[in-house]
């Protein structure tokens, strides 16, 4: 009879978790969601959708950037791509401002509201900036030199998006991957596929910003590109908010760096101290507690952190619960503070292939306005239009990659994924170091087929690196993506697509340091800049050949680190709120690690 009741209760539980969306998520009436009306693609959908716009908006401008930086406000080269390296670095670190806030205060849905209205000021901005009278560039067709308010209000505008992007990205993606629930394991393969549509969805905005906003940059003009993209984003957060019923919401919990700090205060107070050799005699939370999230099984490296969930008076039962969190932290906090500390040599290890993806929107564009860009007669490509194959090969690739490789490589490895996370990262790094050398020789082609002919070189010789670094961002970005969500701590989830930002961010302002350094240097050695005034005068082919051996050296560091990774090791229970001790006795524990 005892055990009869153990299962049926257990049985229920099972059925509890079904229905409901246990895992601390609220609907929008700040109730337990139930599952068959909340969250995964019908709520996923409206994010991706307001995503799109996002990136419509983002790439209308920074892939034509380096051209009215140059064609409207008549800066150097070298000038106009610091300044778009500048812009780019601040648009891509703002995130980590952005998550924090979400994380700990407003909320991601709460963030992207705000955000977007910041973003949308921006555009306005950008926009009126061609209309009105006071504002515009310039009184006629072709002026030398443009009006110090025309480019007043364009920074202006340009870094209030900036600040909108700085809020919007980390809390839009994470606020879409909260819709598809861990403790179920049909919507852990959806939300596997999530990034993978998501970026498809991004891909898409990105192919209609340089084909049909660029090509009206280009013919029609800037004022008219700036309408179409203030009125999409207008039209999408509406979309948006149309989604609010559906979502799963997570309650902000104050600032996650706190109880970080912590653990470092508590194992250095008990440094003295030796770990015992069975973690359970470690801290960890009470069933209760125990019931509100997930909970995190100890692992065997950095130990010295352990220490600070050593529980140095044994009293009575309440002592441990008692104890100031400065003093005692459970093995949860211990284990996701070392998730933050294995981050490190991730993040840094692929910054090399950030500085080649930045080369994407800049340098690669910059190559292609001197370069023969007719197709047949009388149509011309505009320049940042050739970004467009980096997102067709992304889109390309993703497909076939979802569709055919997965599947097979399950088959092949066992991994729900097909490859690991760093697999896959490391993978596209190969690619971007492909790019690199592709772009180098393609460059030294140009410069000599200029100089024997006299006349410029059809742009099609770009396609090939454009094409291979589409590949190296669908493998590489998508798995950034991913990897910075999946392993951070469940509460650091905006943070960690904020840190994913901050690997381009970082790459952008390192990419100005090695230009100014390899052109000193070529100085000082040859006597001549490797940056001239112009492409034909500067040696391009050099600083790409600069940058595919930092890569390479990038790779091998990153496969060292990849090897001796630990994952994140989740505790999951069947065992549901006051299921009471039968319940308990009868949960079903087991340790899933996300690989």
């Amino acid at each position: 009879m005892e055990h009869n009741k153990v299962d049926t209760k257990l049985q229920e539980s099972c059925d509890d978790q079904q229905k409901w969306v246990l895992d601390s998520s609220l609907d929008s009436r700040g109730e337990i969601p139930v599952r068959a009306r909340t969250g995964a693609w019908r709520a996923a959908l409206f994010v991706i959708a307001i995503e799109f716009s996002e990136r419509l908006s983002y790439f209308g401008i920074v892939t034509s950037l380096v051209v009215y930086l140059t064609t409207i406000l008549h800066q150097d080269l070298k000038m106009a791509v610091r300044n778009a390296n500048y812009w780019t670095g601040v648009t891509t670190l703002m995130p980590l401002l952005g998550g924090f806030v979400a994380d700990a205060y407003l909320g991601r849905y709460a963030t992207v509201l705000l955000a977007t209205i910041i973003y949308l000021m921006g555009l306005i901005l950008l926009t009126l900036s061609w209309f009105i009278p006071g504002l515009k560039a310039c009184n006629q067709e072709v002026c030398a030199e443009p009006r110090k308010a025309h480019e007043i209000a364009f920074f202006i505008a340009i870094y209030l998006i900036s600040i909108g992007t700085g809020g919007h990205k980390p809390s839009l993606e994470s606020f879409g991957a909260d819709q598809f629930g861990d403790d179920n394991p049909e919507e852990r393969k959806m939300k596997m596929s999530y990034f993978n549509w998501w970026s498809t969805g991004l891909c898409a905005g990105v192919l209609t910003a340089v084909t049909v906003i660029v090509y009206i940059e280009d013919r029609i003009g800037w004022g008219v590109a700036g309408i179409i993209l203030t009125l999409v984003m207008a039209t999408s957060l509406l979309i948006f908010l149309m989604g609010r019923p559906f979502y799963r919401y997570r309650t902000p919990s104050g600032s996650p760096l706190t109880p970080m700090l912590q653990v470092f205060i508590a194992a250095i107070s008990k440094r003295h101290l030796s770990c015992p050799n069975d973690s359970s005699l470690l801290h960890e939370l009470s069933r209760e507690e125990y019931t509100k999230g997930r909970f995190l099984s100890s692992t065997d490296n950095l130990k010295f952190l352990d220490k600070a969930a050593i529980v140095e008076t044994r009293g009575s039962g309440n002592m441990a619960e008692k104890e100031s969190p400065w003093k005692l932290s459970t093995v949860t906090k211990v284990e996701e503070l070392k998730l933050l500390i294995n981050m490190i040599p991730i993040w840094f290890f692929t910054l090399a292939f950030g500085i080649c993806a930045t080369q994407g929107t800049t340098l690669f564009i910059k190559q292609a306005i001197i370069m023969d860009r007719h197709i047949g007669h009388n149509f011309v490509v505009p320049p940042s239009s050739m970004f467009a194959l980096v997102a067709l090969s992304m889109i390309i690739f993703l497909t076939v990659y979802e569709k055919l490789l997965v599947p097979l490589l399950r088959c092949v490895t066992g991994n729900e994924r097909g490859i690991s996370i760093l697999q896959r990262i490391g993978t596209g790094m190969v690619f971007s170091l492909i790019t690199m050398a592709i772009a180098a020789l393609v460059e030294r082609k140009r410069l000599d087929y200029t100089k024997q002919h006299r006349m410029a070189m059809s742009v099609i010789w770009l396609a090939p690196q454009f094409i291979v670094i589409g590949i190296a961002d669908a493998l590489t970005l998508v798995g950034l993506q991913e990897y910075f969500y999946d392993q951070v701590p469940d509460s650091m989830r905006s943070l960690g697509i904020a840190f994913y930002l901050s690997v381009i961010g970082a790459a952008s302002f390192v990419n100005n340091f090695l230009i100014m350094v390899t052109d000193h240097l070529s100085e000082e050695i040859s006597g001549k800049n490797l940056f001239g005034k112009d492409l034909n005068s500067s040696r391009l082919d050099r600083f790409y050949w600069t940058l595919a051996v930092l890569t390479a050296a990038s790779i091998c560091f990153f496969v060292i680190v990849a090897k001796r990774y630990t994952y994140k090791s989740v505790q999951s229970s069947l065992a549901i709120a006051d299921g009471g001790d039968d319940v308990k006795a009868a949960s079903v524990q087991n340790t899933s690690k996300y690989t």
